[in-house]
């Protein structure tokens, strides 16, 4: 039986986890302190006394969430998330925590992850949003998902990563044109009327904007933005360190890129610095050997991708379990990313 539930999870437990992961301590006690603010699974700090042997002062371990229901709907990105921590993570240059063990059930809906702790590094604010000096270490690290498998047809398969389908594709349109009538009818009042037409005037074309461009092929992380980042702080820890990798996918890379920067930072500075900042992309790219790939593509490809922005707001939104914090969170993002999408004209990059 997979142990899922902080509560469950004890020193013989912990300790035969870090067995697995090839330290020798033995667990005596933890203490445990959630973490994070995911939406669609749970994460909790354990710090370790140990008696006899040696292994890490703590650990974290992402798990199960109570709601049944956001559980039963993550469950496919758990069986991902799983997948890229055991057969992907090494093959890339982005810095990600170590994966000392994992359960998890054969339909996916229960799992635990335990997870090297990064602290002190910290979970960047995806309301607060980040400074451009935050940005350019952000995308220097998405580089390092991106290059090093850019083009890799071996991709297709590999982790159970899929291209979308004809039926799946079509599948998502119907969701998203009802959920953004959802999500508009439960954020109205909060949204101007611009971001209002974006996110409707998108949702009837998503299928369009996924099976416009099949190239460059490579990881999309999905959801990279600062909630699933952790940065390096003057006490220590890594520049900075991506998380939650449930949304992992094959798709054109830059998608990741064009999310990020339209979502992470405020209006003004991605209006000021987003060039800038494609040109650091793309520099990283070139040092992991990418080729034939110019920056006026790369400039191009982040426009077309900033409908990523209104896609994951909206159906994140709709079908994870709603809280205040994220109700402020998706308000940031789709203000955010609706303006890039009109500053940068994607609708022009449709066909």
């Amino acid at each position: 039986m997979v142990v899922h539930h902080p509560d469950s999870m004890t020193p013989e437990w912990l300790t035969a986890g870090l067995r697995a992961a090839g330290f020798d301590g033995v667990v005596a006690a933890a203490a445990m302190q959630p973490v994070g603010t995911g939406q669609m699974a749970d994460s909790a700090r354990f710090t370790l006394d140990y008696a006899s042997g040696t292994g890490p002062a703590s650990v974290v371990v992402k798990m199960s969430p109570a709601n049944v229901d956001a559980r039963l709907i993550g469950s496919s990105g758990y069986l991902k998330e799983v997948a890229f921590y055991d057969e992907i993570a090494s093959t890339t240059a982005c810095r990600v925590p170590a994966r000392y063990y994992a359960e998890i059930s054969d339909d996916g809906a229960l799992f635990s992850l335990m997870l090297e702790d990064l602290a002190p590094a910290e979970q960047g604010d995806q309301i607060a949003g980040c400074t451009v000096e935050q940005a350019a270490i952000a995308v220097e690290n998405l580089a390092g998902l991106h290059g090093p498998r850019w083009n890799d047809p071996t991709l297709v398969g590999a982790a159970d990563l899929e291209l979308p389908d004809t039926d799946s594709i079509a599948f998502l349109g119907l969701l998203m044109e009802a959920d953004t009538e959802e999500f508009i009818g439960r954020y109205a009042d909060r949204m101007i009327a611009e971001d209002i037409d974006t996110v409707r005037a998108f949702a009837p074309r998503i299928g369009d904007w996924l099976e416009a461009r099949s190239e460059p092929l490579g990881l999309v992380h999905g959801d990279y933005r600062l909630d699933n980042l952790l940065f390096g702080t003057a006490d220590g820890g890594y520049p900075v360190a991506t998380v939650d990798w449930q949304t992992v996918g094959l798709g054109v890379p830059v998608r990741d890129l064009s999310y990020f920067l339209g979502n992470s930072l405020s209006i003004a500075d991605r209006q000021e610095h987003e060039r800038a900042l494609v040109e650091c992309y793309h520099a990283a790219l070139l040092e992991h050997g990418v080729t034939d790939y110019s920056f006026e593509q790369c400039f191009d490809d982040y426009r077309y991708g900033q409908f990523q922005g209104p896609m994951v707001s909206v159906l994140g939104a709709i079908h994870s379990t709603r809280t205040d914090r994220g109700d402020d969170m998706f308000m940031a993002m789709i203000s955010r990313s609706g303006q890039a999408i009109r500053d940068l004209d994607s609708f022009g990059t449709l066909p």
